[in-house]
């Protein structure tokens, strides 16, 4: 099944890249909501509970890890599938983002077709 109105969060603090992906997902048939906070991000994604988070590891504050450490807890969130989006070259991260739940992890710069086809894996094992 393949569920072209799932609504995605993105959650990056670079404003730039939120939007660059905002517009290419809506124009691929998504719904799109974008944070640039951690906080923002926690709060969204326990009032709208999107389809997939895509969220950036780099972010003053908490960092990524953290933000999916305390979706992963809530019963709310626990199930929403999470990608990474990292500009670090290290090995541990891929590592440390199963760990605390991610579900997949996506190096910057990315393209934001292969971002799709990624997207569309995870909403594909989510629907069976």
């Amino acid at each position: 099944m393949h569920n072209k109105h799932a609504t995605i969060l993105i959650i990056d603090d670079e404003p730039e890249i939120t939007e660059i992906v905002e517009v290419f997902l809506s124009n691929a048939g998504y719904t799109v909501v974008a944070e640039n906070t951690a906080a923002d991000g926690i709060k969204t994604a326990r009032k709208i509970r999107p389809a997939v988070i895509l969220l950036d590891i780099m972010m003053p504050g908490k960092d990524g890890y953290e933000v999916c450490n305390e979706l992963k807890l809530e019963p709310t969130t626990a199930d929403i599938p999470v990608i990474f989006l990292t500009g670090k070259d290290s090995r541990d991260d891929s590592g440390r983002s199963f760990k605390v739940g991610g579900d997949l992890f996506v190096k910057k710069p990315f393209s934001c077709e292969r971002l799709l086809e990624i997207i569309k894996i995870v909403l594909m094992s989510v629907n069976k």
